[in-house]
């Protein structure tokens, strides 16, 4: 069955998770997708009659000396983008199987490997960075050379061709493509790539001005006029960090609770989304798993959780 042109597989999910925290400088991201586990994401999905098979963790290596990975400027290089291999592969397979591929992350560097997978199943991906930053930085512009802080670029084919050219091919979707959702954190050299490819981006500013329901119809009215898939990529620091605590990079000012699962559920409405992937749950800086439960909750009202 077909809407909109889209094929519809979400009644079988896959789930994927990948332990990553070489992306990123503070540890204990590794162990989100153990926490969202936990947190009942199989027994939530099954509830909405999902057949849920559950992949198992893409093998991780280990952190590398700065010699090893090149220096500063693009810290463990070398495993991430091997872990990215592998992970594209794995999200590659699952759609050749006709199921909904569900990534937990790890670090957003993940999305790298995510969406290579993806991208090679449709002519035009379109792509939700629900997120409090771009991720729009390459090598030259980061502040910290966390790869996590690049996937999108890499996936507009800019940064190194270890990362962009994963599954042998690049860019993996067009900046028309995107729409960033809940920006409110972004370094001087991702404005400039903002402006210069034309992204859509719909800052605090947006969401506060036109609330959540505009702001979200918006972005799917946009994106159903060019693209033959949507995946959504929800970094959990997108949600203001009284909300999620457990999250490595939290910016104050954020999304709210309410406002996120409106957004999952006008997401639901629309069927647009064929993937989608949540990231950077981390459970030592969390409060009681809280943040887990949160992605846990707001994955319910992405697959259609209705409270009657």
């Amino acid at each position: 069955m077909r809407i909109r042109g889209r094929l519809t597989v979400k009644k079988h999910i896959s789930i994927i998770g990948v332990p990553m925290d070489l992306g990123q400088s503070r540890r204990g991201v590794d162990m989100g997708p153990s926490a969202i586990r936990y947190a009942g994401v199989v027994e939530r999905l099954e509830d909405l009659d999902y057949e849920i098979y559950d992949c198992g963790d893409i093998e991780i290596g280990r952190r590398e000396t700065q010699e090893e990975a090149g220096g500063e400027k693009l810290k463990h290089l070398k495993a991430v983008s091997e872990a990215n291999e592998k992970l594209a592969s794995s999200v590659d397979e699952v759609i050749e199987k006709g199921s909904f591929p569900l990534v937990f992350g790890g670090d957003h560097s993940i999305a790298i490997g995510t969406l290579a997978g993806v991208s090679k199943h449709y002519h035009n991906l379109g792509v939700i960075w629900y997120d409090a930053h771009g991720d729009l930085n390459t090598a030259d512009t980061s502040p910290s050379g966390n790869i996590h802080g690049m996937p999108l670029a890499v996936s507009l084919g800019i940064g190194h061709p270890a990362l962009t050219n994963i599954l042998d091919y690049s860019p993996k979707v067009k900046p028309e493509n995107i729409v960033i959702i809940g920006a409110r954190s972004l370094d001087e050299g991702e404005r400039v790539l903002i402006r210069e490819k034309g992204i859509k981006v719909y800052t605090m500013h947006e969401i506060d001005r036109l609330g959540m329901t505009k702001v979200m119809e918006e972005a799917i009215e946009y994106l159903k006029e060019r693209t033959d898939g949507v995946h959504l990529s929800l970094d959990l620091d997108g949600l203001d960090p009284s909300d999620a605590p457990g999250v490595g990079t939290p910016v104050l000012g954020g999304i709210s609770y309410r406002e996120s699962h409106l957004a999952m559920e006008i997401l639901e409405e629309s069927k647009i989304i064929t993937s989608a992937e949540f990231v950077e749950v981390n459970p030592i800086l969390d409060h009681g798993n809280k943040t887990a439960g949160v992605a846990v909750a707001l994955m319910g009202s992405l697959f259609g959780e209705k409270l009657l």
